[in-house]
């Protein structure tokens, strides 16, 4: 077997989506968005196309992919948490993202508890609990846009967050 250093699923540059490229350049902390309950009808989605509107209240707005199963129940349940992940999460964030296996599913992977919005992930430094706004999602380009009103955020003493700018996991500096 021959290890090759370019990405084995990746077009050629001159097929690459220019949007895309440009969009993976913006990097940011990686998200994970997880609804339903604890049991069996729950979701996880990992989001990398977000933003945090400030506000009375502030607003979550992500695009979501209009197949997943996260996007479904979102839209039935209208309560997401949205978990923002450290570098320990890694693996997670890549079995959400649906580009890594997870036997038994990707909840699995971490320790959850119940929360308001939904499965919440133990030990997570970062977390909103979020309620969809009313109506419908909006589809923009490929994607359904999901604005959401923040009801709830914790935060505790932030130490490696996870990075993913241009298809790579990085670890930032914490200032």
């Amino acid at each position: 077997m021959t290890i090759h250093p370019e990405h084995p699923f990746q077009d050629a540059l001159p097929d690459r989506d220019p949007v895309r490229r440009l969009r993976g350049r913006l990097g940011g902390t990686v998200t994970l968005w997880t609804t339903g309950d604890l049991q069996r009808s729950r979701a996880g989605l990992t989001v990398s196309s977000r933003m945090v509107a400030t506000g009375d209240p502030g607003h979550a707005l992500a695009l979501l992919d209009p197949d997943s199963t996260f996007a479904e129940r979102f839209a039935e349940t209208r309560t997401a948490v949205m978990h923002l992940l450290s570098w320990e999460h890694r693996e997670l964030a890549d079995a959400f993202g649906g580009v890594s296996p997870a036997p038994g599913g990707a909840f699995r992977l971490g320790e959850w508890s119940a929360s308001e919005w939904g499965p919440l992930l133990r030990g997570v430094a970062v977390w909103a609990g979020l309620r969809l706004v009313e109506g419908e999602m909006t589809a923009v380009g490929w994607s359904v846009l999901a604005d959401a009103v923040i009801e709830h955020v914790e935060i505790v003493a932030e130490t490696d967050p996870l990075v993913h700018r241009r298809g790579r996991y990085q670890r930032p500096a914490v200032l």
